[in-house]
């Protein structure tokens, strides 16, 4: 019965067997190495599992759940199991109804959220809410933010609500409520007004009868503090906690695990908990790695087993991982092994001339593969970061290979990618209305969703594209004063791009436009992890235009890019960040980019210095051993930015490889003919001082007076013989109106036509005075 004492209680390590005497070995312990049923069978007292990576972490959990109930130390009501995705909850319980016969309810079992989601329902009075409380999602949230900046009249583009929204996450993470955040803390937003917002924050939420994500920790950690009853009464229920991925847990969650262990001497608390220190890899979010490296302080004659062997990488590839780890300072120390005799193929470094013949080699080496019957579904390119994607997809379509990408869109399918094209489709064809009515307002410009349809509704009403409904609109008095300045400012500005078009190169005219435009503003102000990542993707698509030379030839590349089915393949390559990749196997593992400045990221440490640098180093310990059979690490030579050639030096982690089980390759003089410094003879900047000063007799000039002087004709116009004029009527010789005619217009009333000028009338309201409008707006009155 559930607190009776049982002979399998914490054996030592090597007495496992004799533990069971003559009795059969229960089947769920049958296959178990001897640090796995230890890990399994030691069930009271605290518990550090150092799982290296493929060592089975998984099994020796839901085992010891299982073992548990079956040798009947607790119900299973009375086990707490927290995990770090739903994913791995599901997976346990559906493992655990398998070890167990008769299973009778199931342990408390899911992420640290939605157990705290639970807990907080439950006692939802004490902490100023109901049990039926909305969690606000993120969009919710940065709404919430925007009316309390709007209510202290903070300028929200100066401050924008994501830049709080961040920094309150980061608190919450750190288990901080508004009156445990520093001056300073605080005083770095708003000059000064980020703790009274985050008390307004929370007091709002209050009313809202609501709690945000952060909160489903923190005002649990408030509850247990505030009510040593209700965290009591969890003391009594839970006789067993497991932990999974506790290198990855923050400080919040640590607080939380801390207060429900508090039911026993630290020294004598049931908490188990399973992690790899080398596999810490989330510092960016709020991961605290010192968790997992002080438990045995925390708990103080914890017991600690230790997981090395692995069944799934050979031995070079193994030796590899081990080698670079060891480099890390802040660990507690594991060495892989494996049973496997052979030692497998040599993890393979290749040193590469350019990122260019890096995606080449990659696709050609898969493709051998695949001839030798590998499935490409067994393949990996895991990149450090997503904008070194884009060469691989683009090679893949060219060789026809299938190829799919995890964590996100294709590189050409994702949002700031799709945004700049929009703008460039605008640019290259004034008539593209799915073009315009993409970026109408991104950034925001202050459109509403009623004037975008007034534009809508004149274009059909003209039969005309929205961008010539435009300019016939700024010209009347059916928008506001605000509004039509908007919209002729975009108007003037699209001219001016497409005017530019004709003399810059494309990857120099998406710069100027995403500057001009604000784009690259906004993504400044979100201070959000991804708009690192966005700022990153755009860069790399300027990068990608290089070798184009006019605008209508990168946009047709473009087109045939994207022109291929969108659904996974059932034999695909995969495509992922290494961040990604946790948890994953793959039998080939290619990891190009290895080169100072990419992998390890400047970015990261320059940012956190040596912490830095050691997570970076954890990254590259999780890449290589995502591999089975064989690891392919590459690094280029020259990578090419803005134009320009730049020379990258191999990554320090190349170096911290042992030469015995490394088999190193140099291709880079192969492609010798390429020079440093190019980007010479590209076309001089657009002239902003004396804008048409030696241009008029240019063929984009020409071009764009051609344009000009066919939106009264509709007709082609040929300059040079070249067909260029595609624009449309947008006016017409005769009005359906005559001069003294009684109209009526929707917004402004009835009135008199006091002048024609195309489809333009100029109207005496009877109440609004006189006004220019279309006469698509007017109706005979």
């Amino acid at each position: 019965m559930p607190g009776e004492a049982h002979p399998l209680d914490r054996p030592a390590a090597g007495a496992i067997t004799s533990q069971f005497g003559r009795q059969q070995v229960p089947d769920y312990l049958e296959g178990l190495n001897e640090e796995q049923r230890d890990a399994v069978v030691s069930i009271d007292g605290p518990l550090l599992v150092l799982a290296g990576a493929g060592t089975g972490k998984t099994r020796v959990l839901t085992t010891r759940i299982a073992h548990m109930i079956n040798t009947n130390r607790a119900w299973p009501s009375q086990i707490l199991s927290v995990t770090f995705t739903n994913k791995a909850a599901r997976e346990m319980k559906e493992r655990i109804e398998k070890l167990v016969p008769r299973l009778e309810g199931m342990p408390w079992m899911g992420t640290f959220h939605s157990i705290g989601a639970r807990m907080l329902r439950a006692h939802a009075g004490l902490v100023g809410l109901t049990s039926s409380f909305t969690i606000l999602d993120t969009d919710d949230q940065i709404r919430l933010i925007k009316q309390l900046l709007d209510a202290e009249n903070i300028d929200e583009k100066r401050w924008p609500a994501k830049l709080f929204a961040s920094m309150m996450d980061g608190w919450k993470n750190k288990g901080l409520l508004p009156k445990d955040v520093s001056v300073a803390d605080s005083g770095s937003y708003a000059n000064g007004m980020g703790g009274k917002l985050y008390y307004a924050y929370q007091a709002r939420l209050k009313s809202l009868n609501a709690a945000d994500f952060g909160d489903l920790l923190l005002e649990c950690i408030r509850l247990f503090k505030e009510n040593p009853d209700v965290l009591a009464e969890y003391h009594r229920k839970f006789k067993y906690m497991l932990v999974d991925e506790y290198q990855d847990s923050n400080v919040a969650q640590y607080l939380w695990l801390r207060l429900l262990a508090q039911g026993k001497p630290a020294s004598e608390a049931n908490i188990c908990v399973v992690g790899d220190d080398d596999q810490s890899i989330y510092g960016w979010r709020g991961a605290e790695v010192d968790n997992i490296l002080r438990f045995e302080k925390d708990f103080p004659g914890a017991k600690v087993i230790k997981l090395e062997r692995n069944y799934r990488s050979t031995g070079n590839i193994l030796k590899a991982a081990s080698n670079i780890i060891a480099f890390n300072e802040g660990r507690l120390g594991k060495t892989l092994q494996t049973d496997v005799a052979e030692k497998g193929e040599p993890v393979s470094v290749t040193q590469l001339w350019d990122s260019e013949e890096e995606a080449r080699t990659l696709g050609d080496e898969i493709e051998q593969y695949q001839r030798g019957g590998e499935d490409l579904n067994s393949m990996a390119i895991l990149v450090r970061a997503s904008f070194q994607m884009r060469e691989f997809e683009e090679r893949f379509i060219i060789l026809g290979l299938n190829y799919r990408v995890i964590g996100g869109p294709r590189f050409y399918e994702r949002k700031e990618i799709r945004d700049a094209l929009a703008y460039l489709r605008l640019v290259a064809q004034p008539a593209d209305d799915l073009a315009l009515d993409r970026i109408i307002n991104v950034p925001k410009r202050g459109l509403g969703d009623s004037t975008v349809q007034l534009l809508h509704g004149a274009a059909r009403a003209a039969d005309v594209p929205m961008l010539s409904a435009i300019r016939m609109l700024v010209e009347t008095e059916d928008l506001k004063p605000k509004q039509r300045t908007t919209l002729r400012g975009l108007v003037a500005q699209v001219d001016d791009w497409a005017f530019r078009a004709e003399s810059l190169r494309p990857f120099e005219l998406v710069e100027q436009i995403l500057e001009e435009s604000g784009y690259t503003d906004m993504l400044s102000a979100d201070k959000s992890v991804e708009s690192q990542g966005r700022k990153e993707n755009l860069k790399e698509l300027s990068r990608a235009m290089e070798e184009f030379d006019t605008l209508g030839s990168f946009l047709e590349h473009i087109s045939l890019v994207m022109d291929r089915d969108s659904t996974d393949a059932a034999d695909a390559v995969t495509i992922m960040t290494l961040h990604g990749a946790k948890g994953l196997e793959f039998d080939t593992v290619f990891l190009p980019g290895w080169e100072e400045g990419t992998f390890p990221s400047q970015r990261s440490m320059d940012e956190s210095g040596r912490a830095g640098l050691e997570e970076e180093r954890r990254l590259a310990y999780v890449g290589i051993t995502r591999g089975r059979k064989r690891v392919r690490i590459s690094a280029a030579q020259n990578r090419r930015i803005h134009g320009l050639w730049q020379s990258a030096m191999p990554s320090r982690f190349l170096d911290e490889l042992p030469a015995d089980a490394v088999e190193v390759t140099d291709t880079g003089s192969s492609y010798g003919g390429y020079g440093y410094g190019g980007g010479g003879g590209a076309a001089s900047r657009f002239n902003k001082a004396d804008p048409f000063e030696s241009v008029y007799q240019t063929p984009g000039w020409q071009r764009a007076r051609a344009q000009q002087s066919t939106r009264k004709s509709g007709g082609p116009v040929t300059i040079d013989g070249d067909l260029v004029a595609r624009s449309v009527d947008i006016g017409n010789d005769k009005s359906a109106f005559s001069f003294g005619e009684r109209v009526f217009h929707l917004k402004f009333g009835y009135g008199a036509i006091a002048g024609i000028e195309g489809n333009k009338l100029t109207i005496d309201f009877e109440k609004a005075g006189r006004k220019k409008v279309l006469e698509s707006f007017v109706s005979k009155g």
